[in-house]
């Protein structure tokens, strides 16, 4: 097999890393997975010596030494200066003459879609959104948190769960069950003493994600303050949706609205018919649902696309990940 006919495809999350190498026919050769990818954290060059292992890994499953092509599909990667850096520090690591690195949001996005077009919100740890167009327009934010304008995520979800459980237990803000729940949900019983924990760090900064599920069990026993935060996630999804939608001139068309990450596959009954009664209201063609399919395969299908794979090659890959 040719180098200019394989593709090494990344999906680097906060979380874990899925590395594979594809032939241009769609046969997956190699996979590897590894760690979190965190540039902000550790810096450029020793978040891609953290995919190197399994880079090397996939390699000498596939049995090669090197790709045509270099599809990464990158958290951390938000501003186009970002993906340029990390696009050359990737390809100092001569794994392939072609380098393209994107969000990893595009890998949701196309690994949900028959061909590159359509718009994707995630609502993970938090909230992101791009779309893209066959004729290579994107639409996108650079979802960098509170000063690019976003709201929610898991994380953002959390801590406005909190805001509001302090203010009630004190008495400056509405009552809400919040202020219970969830300081029991960490075997506590008030607010007061989660605020304490969570300052003090008898519970960790990090379990504070843990908080995200109590927040939707909490609205769906029907605490209206609860109810009203879940509610407005659903707004802030639909708002990324229909202006990328209309970035992309896709508003006058059927066009696939993918909602991907925990938040989002979670389904949780109250987020996900709010998102679909908006939806119907303010982008009436839009055809929303939730991807399930694995973003690794989204970095596939990309760099496919960037050989000019027939759609054999698409859907021989996507049934290698399916299965």
């Amino acid at each position: 097999m040719g180098l200019s006919a394989s593709v090494l495809a990344v999906d680097a999350g906060n979380s874990k890393t899925d590395v594979a190498v594809v032939a241009a026919d769609g046969e997956v050769l190699g996979t590897a997975r590894g760690g979190a990818f965190r540039p902000p954290a550790v810096g450029v060059e020793r978040a891609v010596d953290a995919l190197a292992d399994a880079v090397a890994r996939a390699f000498a499953a596939a049995g090669v030494a090197s790709v045509g092509h270099v599809s990464a599909c990158l958290a951390n990667a938000d501003l186009p200066v970002e993906e340029e850096q990390l696009a050359a520090a990737l390809h100092a690591r001569a794994w392939g003459p072609s380098v393209e690195v994107r969000n990893d949001t595009f890998a949701i996005l196309r690994a949900g879609v028959a061909e590159p077009l359509g718009v994707a919100v995630v609502c993970g740890a938090g909230v992101n959104c791009v779309g893209m167009r066959p004729d290579g327009r994107t639409a996108r934010f650079p979802a960098i948190g509170r000063i690019s304008g976003d709201w929610g995520g898991g994380w953002g979800l959390a801590e406005e769960a909190l805001w509001h459980a302090a203010r009630a237990e004190d008495g400056r803000g509405e009552p809400t069950e919040l202020a219970r729940t969830l300081p029991a949900h960490f075997g506590l019983g008030s607010m007061y003493a989660l605020i304490e924990a969570l300052h003090l760090r008898h519970v960790e900064p990090a379990r504070r994600h843990e908080l995200t599920p109590v927040l939707f069990a909490t609205a769906a026993g029907g605490d209206p303050l609860a109810r009203s935060i879940v509610d407005r996630q659903a707004d802030e999804v639909v708002a990324m949706a229909v202006v990328a939608l209309t970035r992309l001139d896709l508003l006058s068309e059927p066009a696939p609205v993918l909602l991907g990450g925990s938040v989002l596959a979670a389904r949780h009954p109250q987020l996900d018919g709010r998102i679909r009664e908006l939806l119907a209201a303010r982008a009436p063609k839009a055809v929303p649902r939730v991807v399930t399919a694995r973003p690794v395969l989204g970095a596939v299908l990309l760099g496919l696309d960037h050989l000019g794979a027939g759609p054999g090659a698409g859907e021989r890959a996507r049934a290698h990940f399916a299965a």
